[in-house]
């Protein structure tokens, strides 16, 4: 792909593409358009995403505090009830919780969720930014249907950490909560595309095209997107003996829903499928390229070695990586993430920070170089050299990121 090109799919696509939303499906025709134009066909999957919607306030001494409600939870009118500051889980913070409002850092996953809803707690209002970032946004959430399975719905609202430190300075006796939820349903997409190899069995080569509701999503994954476009376009122009299937997943901000509709709508075909190769957030300015293997430990050796080679400044490790190969490896097949991790990531990602000022041009060529010449060597292997069965400490890492297992340290 050529520079200009890969220039202008960041021009064209670079606007907000949250999943499920018109704009994500915006995208869904560019992506498409750019494939069809190489003349391989490409074809949508649409699956379902919940398309709630939500309005409401959080009331503190008569005084309304910037809040968004989260979507999927409950409908309530001026829920009046004791605040709380929840500042870590340990059993007795924990057992303080019933009937209260309970205030903590950060988001809201399975287990936290799980201890308000045993603790007695009768609403939430969880945080995002930083005491130090010069924004005070607030990020839209959704009350996921993995983290609320099988318990009680809460009512719940999102503040920036700003009006939370305000809040726990002020230490009101009580807050007041209404929220309406509006249910409704959505479609969000998954893009496909298929190289016929010699053989039917295939690898799989993903990445995630939406965005957060604050973000262009520039880094987080407009360039893995963009990446899997351009290693699709060189791979086109060559023979491989392995089948390449080319999925660029919708709705993956929003739980991985794309990867995982993806695998449960085409379980009859999963047996082909010999690895995954997934890629999130490449070519940045700053960084270094990671690689995170969800199968046997010989991968990362391998990668090792190729990446001197190569001289490549990989860094290498066994585990799940949060992003659309996980689902892959969930079913039981290897796979892996290619990244290139700016320190401190998580403050230049899912915010407007995440912009084209991130990206390197050069950086993003050599990313898609050597993830390219390792799916093509992988591609006409005689033989798929990756074992099929996953090591116990990632199929234990999987449990707990899939929420079927509680982790072992007091953590959300």
């Amino acid at each position: 792909m050529k520079k200009k090109t890969m220039k202008k799919l960041f021009d064209e696509l670079g606007f907000i593409r949250t999943g499920g939303s018109r704009q994500e499906l915006k995208a869904t025709g560019i992506i498409k358009d750019y494939i069809e134009k190489l003349g391989i066909e490409a074809e949508l999957e649409d699956f379902e995403v919940d398309g709630d919607k939500a309005s409401g306030k959080l009331i503190v001494e008569g005084k309304e505090i910037p809040s968004k409600p989260y979507r999927g939870g409950k409908t309530v009118k001026d829920l009046t009830a004791p605040f709380y500051y929840l500042c870590n889980n340990d059993p007795y913070s924990l057992s303080r919780c019933k009937g209260k409002i309970v205030l903590f850092e950060g988001g809201l996953g399975r287990f936290r969720y799980e201890d308000l809803i045993k603790n007695g707690a009768v609403g939430f209002i969880s945080t995002n930014g930083g005491l130090a970032e010069e924004d005070a946004d607030i990020d839209d959430k959704e009350l996921r249907g993995y983290v609320a399975q099988g318990l009680d719905i809460l009512p719940g609202v999102n503040i920036n950490i700003k009006e939370a430190a305000k809040l726990v300075d002020l230490d009101p006796k009580e807050v007041t909560i209404s929220i309406t939820n509006k249910k409704a349903k959505n479609r969000s997409h998954n893009v496909v595309a298929y190289l016929k190899g010699e053989i039917d069995d295939e690898i799989v080569i993903s990445a995630h095209y939406d965005s957060v509701p604050l973000s262009k999503g520039i880094y987080d994954n407009l360039s893995g997107t963009i990446a899997l476009l351009a290693i699709l376009e060189d791979l086109a122009q060559k023979e491989h003996r392995y089948s390449l299937r080319f999925v660029f997943c919708g709705s993956e901000e929003r739980g991985l829903l794309g990867s995982k509709a993806y695998v449960e709508s085409h379980q009859d075909e999963l047996t082909k499928i010999g690895f995954c190769v997934n890629l999130d957030m490449v070519g940045t300015t700053m960084g270094r390229p990671v690689a995170v293997c969800s199968s046997e430990e010989k991968l990362c050796h391998y990668l090792e070695y190729r990446a001197l080679m190569k001289g490549y400044p990989l860094t290498v490790s066994q585990g799940v990586y949060s992003s659309d190969s996980t689902p892959f490896a969930d079913k039981g097949i290897p796979a892996m993430s290619f990244a290139r991790i700016i320190q401190g990531d998580m403050y230049l990602i899912h915010n407007r920070k995440d912009t084209y000022d991130l990206i390197s041009i050069p950086h993003m060529e050599e990313d898609i170089a050597f993830i390219r010449d390792f799916i093509s060597d992988l591609a006409n292997a005689r033989y798929m050299p990756v074992g099929k069965e996953l090591p116990v400490s990632v199929r234990d890492e999987l449990d707990r990121y899939n929420a079927r297992k509680r982790p072992d340290k007091n953590i959300r």
